[in-house]
């Protein structure tokens, strides 16, 4: 899975809810790392068991705070994990059907969240409103 951080975030989302959460955007990351590697591992788990059930509260979770940060990509995997574990639920059918959906989850999870990490690095190059790219040195004396 070779995706561009362009492809796999909605930068104008990231952007906003930086903006919004303010100071407090870097530990909301966190968070957002610390829930998405057990969601993640939960997942697979639940796929392993093959049990819809418990595919359904970790795809759910994933997939809100996936939107949250602009990771859209994502999100819209573990959507359709989400809803299709659910449709099984109701139909009692074990989740089979979602292994190859599953195996891109983790490749992805990593890929968003190193392209997420890298956009809050203070030596990372910043996007000008105009989405073209921008060295940043506003940090440089911290070196």
């Amino acid at each position: 899975m070779d995706h561009s951080a362009e492809e796999i975030v909605n930068w104008a989302t990231f952007a906003e809810t930086r903006s919004v959460l303010g100071e407090a955007f870097v530990r909301v990351l966190g968070y957002f790392r610390e829930d998405g590697v057990k969601s993640v591992a939960a997942i697979e788990q639940a796929i392993r068991e093959r049990d819809s059930v418990k595919l359904v509260l970790p795809a759910h979770s994933l997939k809100s705070d996936s939107w949250q940060f602009g990771a859209d990509r994502l999100a819209a995997l573990t959507e359709e994990i989400e809803l299709t574990a659910r449709h099984y639920v109701e139909i009692h059918q074990d989740p089979g059907e979602l292994v190859e959906m599953v195996v891109l989850l983790r490749p992805l999870f990593e890929t968003t969240l190193t392209a997420l990490e890298a956009e809050i690095s203070p030596l990372v190059e910043r996007r000008s409103a105009h989405g073209s790219r921008t060295f940043s040195q506003t940090h440089f004396g911290r070196l």
